[in-house]
């Protein structure tokens, strides 16, 4: 028997469908963003608002409040009934009425416990680091199977343990760890791609509009979070659980605060910048020569090949905020990092201005600073960057330079590495990620005239003789 709320939820779906329909017919070239009228997002948020009043009276009520903390928007272009961001220091969950609002309220309930759990196990950054081992399907796919084995009234569609086991014939157990599913998960795909140059990719990532359920796309929204830095995330995660618990928690969210609690709260920079190359050296190219990596003993899977040469803007603050032991130490870790990608490293030495830049491929190409001391600027080596289609930048400064910057980063990665002396970064919004520099001693050979006696030649100063 229909409830009220089933009444309602499908009186908002007729509306949301209107929108659409209408959209549809006045925006033949689907470039316009669909106007949302305010009415319709009060009737669905007061909906939503009964779904949130659910959580919190139910037993598992951590997942009322945490919801209770996050901004709320309806996006119609997100392939799932609900999505998580990271967006103006908050956590952002999205909602698509056309697919919401066919869920039962147990089901919608569910949905948006996926999402915080999700967040508790920082998939959100997680994600990034997987997709350049394995394929965003199976990252997706093996995430969904590690939250939902928590969850009850799940909606049909749902990526599940059993599911995956049925549709790619494994026997997969419950439990394990995310790398697990992605590994196992990946493997089956494979097989099933018998003939890799047939599988084309005809999805449009530019859709406004999504109808149904896509496992593929169901988390392209955490690309927007690229350079987050993952410490503040955890930060603000670790601050939203603990306004989130007001009662008892079950035993299995018990263990995954625990775990997010005591896991390290930032990796050092050069491993931090090991993790950006997989995401920079992401063009393959198909080869006869290379057997498969996942399947060697399949001849008729070609390998592949790197095919894309990772272009790296080194810039470094000549200013004299860091000295030459740190900048060689450092761009020693740099080429280490990087020596088994197609590369190309260029030096851009900078204060308020762009001095000198070069090419190096050994720590025998660093040439000697320029003896210039101006103050520091920004912007002048983001400009070089714009124009230079470069892949990632990495930018040695002690912090110190303006608060804003003029020219914003276009198409590629910003990693900042402050010395062992700067301890901030001066920019309001650093668009990358900030990483403090390893402390290494600074060599200073310069005389101090308060080591020499003042009170003339003394018998004190001399090596004790022994008779």
């Amino acid at each position: 028997m229909e409830t009220y709320f089933d009444t309602l939820a499908k009186g908002i779906y007729e509306e949301a469908y209107k929108i659409i329909t209408v959209f549809l017919k006045e925006n033949k070239d689907n470039n316009s963003k669909i106007h949302i009228p305010n009415d319709f997002k009060e009737e669905f948020f007061s909906l939503v608002d009964k779904v949130t009043l659910s959580l919190m009276e139910d037993k598992d009520n951590f997942y009322g409040y945490f919801l209770f903390q996050m901004s709320r928007e309806i996006r119609f272009d997100i392939s799932s009934p609900t999505a998580v961001n990271f967006k103006g220091s908050k956590y952002v969950i999205y909602f698509n009425p056309i697919i919401f609002l066919t869920l039962t309220i147990k089901q919608m309930e569910s949905t948006i416990k996926h999402e915080i759990l999700h967040i508790i196990s920082m998939h959100l950054i997680r994600a990034k680091e997987y997709k350049t081992k394995y394929g965003t399907l199976a990252v997706n796919m093996a995430m969904d199977v590690v939250v939902n084995t928590y969850l009850d009234h799940l909606p049909p569609y749902a990526t599940t343990l059993e599911w995956v086991n049925l549709n790619l014939s494994l026997k997969l157990l419950p439990f394990e760890s995310f790398e697990y599913y992605a590994e196992e998960i990946q493997t089956a795909i494979d097989l099933l791609e018998e003939d890799e140059d047939a599988v084309e990719d005809d999805s449009n990532n530019d859709e406004i509009i999504e109808l149904d359920y896509d496992p593929e796309k169901t988390h392209d929204i955490w690309e927007d979070i690229s350079d987050l830095d993952e410490k503040t995330l955890k930060e603000f995660t670790e601050k939203s659980i603990n306004h989130s618990q007001k009662g008892t928690v079950p035993a299995y969210l018990e263990s995954m605060i625990t775990s997010l609690k005591n896991s390290k709260s930032e990796l050092p920079w050069n491993l931090y910048l090991k993790r950006l190359m997989g995401t920079v050296e992401s063009s393959k190219k198909k080869t006869i020569t290379r057997r498969n990596r996942r399947q060697p003993d399949r001849l008729d899977l070609r390998g592949q090949l790197n095919s894309h040469k990772a272009k790296i803007a080194v810039a470094l603050d000549i200013s004299g905020s860091i000295s030459d032991e740190e900048f060689n130490q450092a761009i020693k870790e740099v080429l280490s990092i990087v020596k088994n990608v197609n590369h190309e490293i260029t030096i851009i030495e900078c204060d308020s201005d762009i001095r000198r830049v070069y090419t190096i491929k050994s720590v025998k190409d660093i040439k000697d600073r320029m003896n210039v001391r101006g103050s520091t600027k920004f912007n002048p080596v983001f400009e070089y960057a714009n124009n230079k289609k470069i892949n990632l930048l990495v930018y040695f400064t002690d912090g110190k330079g303006e608060d804003k910057l003029l020219s914003i980063p276009q198409g590629y990665k910003t990693l900042w590495i402050l010395s062992g002396r700067g301890d901030t970064l001066s920019l309001k919004e650093a668009y990358g990620t900030v990483k403090k520099l390893n402390t290494i001693e600074i060599k200073d050979n310069t005389f101090d005239m308060r080591d020499v006696p003042r009170e003339g030649y003394s018998m004190n100063n001399q090596q004790r003789m022994h008779v």
